[in-house]
């Protein structure tokens, strides 16, 4: 038997992108033998101590190539955009599993869940770019959501705010406009697996907002004010929109909240 949580430190630290991944496909052929557990041997490292991989590009979010869907360097470009913000879904989902103690045993099965899932997402975005040509890697990325990571240490009930229920969601937003330029561009194939990724999206944002207002509601607070009230903390301003209503809907936002989105955005 093995630890969930040790398989989780193992991958947050260390130094180079293949070993986090096969150390989560570990995991994900533990649980599928009956041999995780879910018992710590000891409290989470300080989040400084989780290392990003050092055979990455790492440049400023205004530096990355250009994402023309007309041309294949371009399609090429989005889709390894997208392939990173899997990779780093892997480890901020590892992370929100790995630092909370606590938490009911349904928290960590959920996050756990979620991060093979991410695991998968990685794959086929990894297995289109080589069918074109490419690979990850190859390109330089940002690490702007490990940024929210590191703001959000301190406390789940922060981390559920931003991760699922802002980053995350803002994919939910997003992503049909990418599907549409994919297939006006004739990659279908491309088209297809985006809708497959976000299908799966609403359903992590749904964990969120579950979690979410699982916890405002023991604080004895309101989640929808609660919500906003973090997100004016961590953001320094409003959220931009469009905002996806029919997807938010599915994905645990109340009306009230969207509504409120496209007010202040």
């Amino acid at each position: 038997m093995i630890s969930v949580f040790e398989l989780a430190e193992q991958c947050l630290t260390s130094p180079d992108w293949p070993a986090k991944l096969e150390l989560t496909h570990r995991a994900e052929q533990a649980r599928t033998a009956g041999q995780l557990t879910f018992e710590r041997s000891g409290p989470p490292l300080p989040i400084d101590k989780v290392r990003l991989p050092v055979d990455l590009q790492f440049v400023e979010p205004r530096d990355l190539p250009q994402r023309k869907l007309n041309t294949l360097s371009g399609r090429i470009a989005l889709l390894h955009a997208i392939a990173h913000i899997e990779f780093s879904a892997v480890m901020l989902h590892w992370d929100s599993l790995y630092r909370f103690q606590g938490m009911p045993i349904s928290y960590y099965q959920d996050w756990l869940a979620v991060t093979l899932e991410e695991l998968s997402h990685f794959n086929l975005l990894r297995s289109r770019l080589n069918e074109l040509g490419a690979d990850y890697g190859q390109l330089p990325v940002h690490n702007g959501l490990w940024q929210v990571a590191k703001t959000t240490a301190h406390d789940v009930f922060d981390r559920m705010a931003l991760v699922p229920r802002h980053m995350e969601a803002r994919g939910l937003d997003v992503t049909p406009a990418m599907v549409a330029g994919l297939e006006k561009a004739g990659d279908t194939a491309s088209a297809t697996l985006l809708n497959k990724i976000l299908a799966d999206e609403v359903g992590h944002v749904r964990l969120g907002s579950k979690w979410f207002r699982r916890l405002a509601t023991q604080k004895g607070l309101s989640p929808g004010s609660a919500y906003f009230e973090l997100l004016d903390h961590h953001l320094k301003g409003a959220p931009r929109g469009p905002f996806n209503r029919t997807l938010r809907l599915e994905a645990g936002f109340s009306n009230w909240e969207i509504d409120h989105l496209e007010k202040t955005s």
